[in-house]
């Protein structure tokens, strides 16, 4: 078997087999195939594609690549949640003490910002203390003892998808579905859960730009998890504007906070009972989803039981939960500007990807991996879609330590923003369910 061969026959359209496919990851990880022959080959599965046969297989050799964390021992259904990503997507960290505070174990890694996208990792660490960086072994202690953990993502577990992605990146090719598919499967399969929850974004400010595309991933992502054994449920979401306003490290932790002690954006709040509900419902609740909904709010969020179960996570993880009590010890910027409209009438678009981008402009996010990135940089948008401005309103509070960052980033807050006369309907955050 050559590498070679396998290119080709990609190229030429046809399927490869699970052990054809396991050859060309295990070639790669001990350096037997060079950069530039798997580079050839992932360009021929974007324009290609692969069968849901073939993904699987992927799959199955990303996870085989590493560790996988047993779980076995924790009672209770472990249910994964994983968003493809977005701006101002803090959902991970209510949902997960929300989940945790009903019963459901939650062993949750989440990965680092990238782009004009943001990672629950990075708003984490804004925590004063704690620790996102852990042993498989610390990750199970902590989930037996509390019922869930936050963590980074492990370098134990499948590095193959870790190398490959690298790779991808710096060939054009990270937008491919079923590379997607496998490598976001493969990584809550070698987490150890029983079940999991896709929320699936769609929009401008996510990497899914239509819904015909965000369909197509997650039926793959809902069809793998059930070759594994693993009932997968996804949620297709817009991703149209941010969710909620805060945008950047510290200040979605600041919201994500608010939205745990029952004043959080409605947005968001709605999207985390959402979620958290297939959460239930993949544990057994039997219950209309709307009466699991309604428990959630009123007996769990709104109660102030989900804010209870973070600190202690935290607490667990080595962090301050003192700092719930006086935000004001979380990272903040030493400088903000605002930017105001000149304009009059409604907001009838907002371009999520160019809001995400001037955050990273301001300090928040990163262009590559390795690159540090300021926790208490971002911004807060003041208008949602919908809504009505004057001249002299303020659309976006800019924060940044660096005071040169603020003029691009505002001639790119200015381009997000578009005003109409007339008052435009707002579709639903919640496009579909599927699994």
């Amino acid at each position: 078997m050559r590498a070679y061969d396998l290119i080709l026959k990609k190229r030429n359209g046809e399927s490869l087999s699970a052990e054809e496919i396991k050859f060309l990851i295990r070639g790669f990880l001990k350096g037997e195939i060079p950069d530039y022959q798997m580079a050839a080959f992932l360009m021929a599965v974007y324009f290609r594609g692969m069968d849901v046969d073939e993904t699987v297989a992927l799959t199955e050799a990303l996870v085989d690549s590493g560790k996988r964390v047993d779980l076995s021992n924790i009672p209770g259904v472990k249910v994964d949640k994983h968003s493809t990503g977005g701006v101002g997507d803090k959902a991970t960290i209510v949902l997960v003490p929300l989940a945790a505070s009903a019963g459901v174990t939650v062993a949750k890694m989440s990965g680092r910002s990238l782009g004009h996208t943001g990672g629950t990792a990075d708003k984490l660490e804004s925590i004063p203390g704690f620790k996102i960086e852990m042993s498989l072994e610390e990750l199970v202690e902590i989930v037996s003892k509390v019922g869930a953990a936050m963590i980074g993502q492990s370098k134990e577990l499948v590095p193959g998808d870790k190398k490959l992605y690298a790779l991808r990146d710096v060939t054009a090719v990270v937008d491919s579905i079923p590379l997607i598919a496998s490598s976001v499967m493969s990584k809550k399969i070698a987490a150890g859960c029983d079940a999991v929850v896709l929320d699936v974004k769609v929009g401008s400010g996510a990497f899914m730009k239509n819904i015909e595309e965000a369909k197509k991933l997650a039926s793959l992502m809902v069809d793998i998890g059930s070759r594994f054994g693993i009932p997968t449920t996804a949620v297709l979401t817009r991703m149209d504007q941010p969710l909620g306003y805060a945008v950047g490290n510290s200040l979605e932790l600041i919201e994500a906070v608010n939205t745990l002690k029952g004043e959080g954006p409605e947005d968001l709040e709605y999207l985390c009972i959402e979620l958290g509900s297939h959460m239930l419902k993949l544990c057994g609740d039997r219950r209309d989803p709307s009466a699991i909904k309604e428990d959630l709010e009123k007996n769990y969020l709104k109660s102030g039981r989900a804010l209870k179960k973070f600190r202690e996570i935290i607490a667990a993880q080595g962090g301050d939960p003192s700092f719930l009590d006086n935000l004001d010890k979380l990272p903040k910027a030493e400088h903000i500007r605002y930017v105001y409209t000149d304009e009059e009438g409604y907001i009838i678009e907002i371009d999520a990807e160019k809001i995400g981008r001037a955050a990273a402009i301001l300090g928040a996010g990163r262009e590559v991996k390795e690159q540090r990135i300021d926790l208490s940089a971002g911004l807060i948008i003041k208008k949602k879609l919908g809504e009505t401005v004057k001249k002299g309103d303020i659309l976006t509070e800019m924060h940044s330590n660096n005071v040169g960052t603020f003029e691009k980033a505002e001639e790119l807050i200015r381009n997000a923003f578009k005003i109409g006369s007339n008052k435009p309907k707002v579709p639903p955050l919640v496009i579909q369910t599927i699994g």
